[in-house]
């Protein structure tokens, strides 16, 4: 099943860290490289005020798996561990050396156990959406009405959005 990741990282060496993220993903039993976007640099979204000047590194990693999606979820964890991240519970939007977000699975659609497939705020963060259009733009992902590509048009205007790296 092809699922698509979201990485990001607004701390320490932000670019090492998403090769890092994505190189262990990797490593999950009977997964394979599919794609990948290139790497944006992203103004903070719903930060502290002290936050908004630590941009993110952002993109889109998109595997073939056969490994089961609860799995996933632990996975995800350990490699969010591994890199340095401490969730802050009282602040979810703290900088973070290393987000990782399950975005879809296949046409999947889950609700349990703190797995959501697809992640509900995918299509209204920029930051998800325009990397997500450089590598799967006619996708129509479960529950949405269009392709991501109109997905994307339909987002307001974002200047804080560059293109940081187009290989990696």
């Amino acid at each position: 099943m092809e699922i698509g990741f979201s990485l990001g990282s607004n701390l320490y060496n932000r670019k090492r860290l998403l090769m890092q993220a994505k190189n262990l993903l990797l490593t999950a039993p009977r997964t394979h490289f599919v794609d990948q976007s290139p790497i944006y640099e992203t103004t903070p979204v719903d930060v502290k005020p002290e936050y908004q000047d630590m941009a993110y590194l952002n993109s889109i990693v998109i595997v073939d798996s056969e490994l089961p999606l609860e799995s996933w979820l632990s996975y995800i964890g350990k490699i969010e561990t591994n890199l340095g991240r401490d969730r802050d519970e009282t602040d979810r939007n703290a900088p973070r050396p290393i987000d990782i977000d399950l975005i879809y699975a296949g046409d999947q659609i889950i609700d349990s156990g703190g797995l959501e497939v697809p992640h509900p705020r995918w299509a209204q963060r920029r930051f998800v959406v325009q990397p997500l259009c450089d590598v799967r733009p006619d996708m129509i992902l479960p529950e949405a009405d269009k392709p991501v590509s109109a997905i994307l048009q339909s987002l307001p205007p974002d200047e804080g959005l560059s293109i940081y790296d187009e290989r990696w």
